[in-house]
């Protein structure tokens, strides 16, 4: 398998990281923004929807969208929860993740960090997105207050889907996370998982 991956995106670390966690091998295209090999896999119709990630497997099937690729990926792995409900328990998550988490969390993290975005990190609107993420993360921390996982009582995608944007949001994004204590702990248990390879790893 082939993995089209930018490697300072949350959106293809999840997948690096489900990969690293259930001990998989693919080769990796590095496709940061900007890069030659972007423009390339763009050209080469390598990206169904023209962005990454982009997991290509052995009979040319491109799959796109992150947590689709979670999805296949993680059918038969431990990571998949046995009862229905769990699963749906999980893809809610998950579904919740691209809906309201991603746009504001990575978003003002991307504000932050690439230079290309300088433009619109306006002080109105790093601050709006300061205040929706501090809201945003409060949901997660009423979960993990009392629950060590988000999604029953195991680690599951959902799990790898949001930890991607979440272990970066106070270092990258300036988000105060001295006052989320479940979502501390949870992160550090989820860097404590045997195959754990961070954001650079």
């Amino acid at each position: 398998m082939r993995l089209y991956s930018m490697p300072s995106s949350g959106n293809s670390y999840k997948i690096r990281l489900l990969l690293a966690l259930t001990g998989r091998r693919v080769e990796v295209i590095d496709c940061e923004y900007g890069s030659p090999a972007l423009a390339e896999a763009k050209l080469a119709g390598a990206l169904p929807y023209g962005k990454v990630p982009v997991l290509s497997l052995r009979d040319g099937t491109q799959l796109a969208e992150s947590n689709a690729i979670l999805w296949y990926l993680g059918e038969g792995s431990n990571f998949m929860p046995d009862s229905p409900v769990v699963r749906a328990q999980m893809l809610g998550w998950m579904f919740w993740e691209q809906y309201n988490h991603e746009p504001v969390i990575a978003v003002r993290q991307a504000l932050l960090n690439y230079p290309h975005r300088a433009a619109d990190a306006t002080p109105a609107r790093l601050a709006e997105l300061l205040e929706r993420g501090h809201t945003v993360l409060e949901v997660m921390e009423r979960q993990l207050a009392v629950s060590d996982w988000l999604a029953g009582s195991e680690i599951s995608l959902a799990d790898i889907c949001l930890y991607a944007y979440t272990h970066t949001a106070g270092t990258r994004g300036g988000y105060a996370m001295d006052r989320f204590p479940g979502i501390s702990a949870w992160a550090d248990r989820m860097a404590s998982m045997p195959g754990y390879k961070g954001l650079h790893g």
